[in-house]
């Protein structure tokens, strides 16, 4: 298990952590949290504000091949992938690599790439339908905090069983107080969120064998 720095995200500015904190009411946080067109396509107060294709996942796609050695033969499963955009760039920056997705909104998956109908499914993160072993890398992206501490510990061994040893997740966190209270400002949907440390001593109890980062506000 180790700490691996591939994604790089864009910081948000002091105008757009207040303008959230502002906007963000009980309705809002119920609204966001359904994970529905509201989210992913209505106003920025509930979530992306328009989450269209524009390849910004490349880069980590082409990363991701690099550090885990994928190839053509390869087959790689994407936790919370939304619209499937880095499904989508997975296959195009490794062709014939197989990648799947799964999500819990059905807006999502009827909203995917053309490139990958039939490729992102509806399933839970905690009881992937899928067999033991069966993707050489499983990968989350800002997902695994949108469940509780107890479902988290659920689907990292969902993420274990249907893996081969290799998975990268990426999870909310914080170093210092400021960053928590920026945090806490600007997030919709998150259930838990935590200090590194203790992210590390939830990965320890769940028995976590692949590798993660962090996302900081």
């Amino acid at each position: 298990m180790f700490e691996k720095k591939l994604l790089v995200s864009s910081p948000k500015t002091p105008s757009e952590i207040s303008e959230r904190k502002i906007s963000k009411t009980r309705q809002t946080l119920k609204t966001a949290r359904k994970f529905d067109y509201y989210y992913f396509d209505g106003p920025r107060k509930y979530g992306y504000g328009g989450y269209s294709y524009d390849g910004r996942w490349r880069k980590l796609a082409r990363k991701l091949i690099q550090e885990y050695s994928l190839n053509s033969q390869s087959i790689v499963l994407d936790i919370g992938c939304a619209k499937g955009f880095l499904v989508k760039d997975l296959m195009l920056e490794c062709p014939g690599l197989q990648a799947f997705g799964v999500d819990i909104s059905k807006y999502a998956v009827k909203h995917v790439e053309k490139e990958v109908i039939g490729r992102v499914h509806l399933a839970n993160a905690i009881e992937l339908p899928f067999a033991d072993s069966a993707f050489d890398l499983v990968i989350s992206i800002n997902t695994l905090h949108n469940l509780t501490r107890k479902k988290i510990k659920l689907a990292l061994s969902e993420i274990n069983r249907v893996g081969s040893g290799k998975s990268y997740i990426v999870v909310d966190s914080y170093f210092t107080p400021e960053q928590k209270k920026r945090f806490k400002d600007w997030v919709l949907t998150a259930k838990y969120h935590a200090y590194p440390d203790e992210w590390l001593s939830l990965f320890r109890e769940a028995n976590y064998l692949g590798d993660y980062d962090w996302t900081i506000v």
